[in-house]
């Protein structure tokens, strides 16, 4: 696969990701109805400040040691793809009928920016994904630490857009966005995008 080539693979697969209704955009959405345009970006803000942090754990932890060790990386590469697998086929064969984006039980004043920030650290959607993908999209031979950066500032980018339009339009995406005809749509979309990736990093070789 040619460096174009993968970099339009990972960036598909990180648009799907962002695009997906998920706790970030349940954050972004509540914020900017309730508490207003500016903490909603600096909530977004968070979002992707969170994704700098498991791109540094990839790049300069997880990496080394899946550069390491042989039995590390089988054991993290079935592990993903039985998970990517697992989440992939639940989203195709159970997608979601409703999504909320209200009751959070938040009061103003909340750090929007270190909620944020938390709320996608501990979002272990995010880190399957960063931790099962971005070590398959990174060239054999290419520096690892400046292509996970590289990957994860796509992904900061797409997510910054997303989460720009959901601030700039919250009223009309919020009600589509919970319209069960979409919320099913894009959970088998992305289901099935997850069942082929999950394949393609269980037969994937160092």
């Amino acid at each position: 696969m040619s460096i174009a080539d993968t970099l339009l693979a990972f960036t598909l697969a990180a648009t799907l990701l962002t695009l997906t209704p998920g706790l970030d955009t349940a954050l972004v959405l509540r914020t900017a109805t309730v508490e207003g345009r500016q903490q909603a970006l600096r909530a977004a803000l968070g979002v992707n400040a969170g994704c700098l942090i498991w791109g540094a754990a990839v790049a300069f932890g997880l990496g080394a040691l899946l550069a390491l060790s042989e039995l590390a990386f089988s054991l993290l590469k079935y592990c993903g793809a039985a998970y990517l697998a697992w989440l992939g086929l639940n989203m195709l064969l159970r997608p979601r009928r409703s999504f909320s984006a209200t009751g959070t039980g938040d009061k103003p004043g909340t750090h929007w920016f270190v909620k944020g920030m938390l709320g996608n650290v501990l979002n272990p959607k995010v880190g399957i994904f960063y931790v099962s993908f971005l070590p398959q999209f990174i060239p054999q031979g290419q520096p690892l630490v400046a292509w996970t950066f590289g990957l994860v500032s796509i992904h900061v980018v797409i997510g910054l857009a997303w989460s720009l339009l959901l601030i700039g339009a919250t009223r009309p995406l919020a009600g589509m966005l919970q319209r069960q005809q979409v919320i099913q749509w894009m959970d088998r979309t992305t289901g099935m995008i997850f069942v082929l990736f999950a394949a393609r990093l269980a037969l994937s070789k160092r």
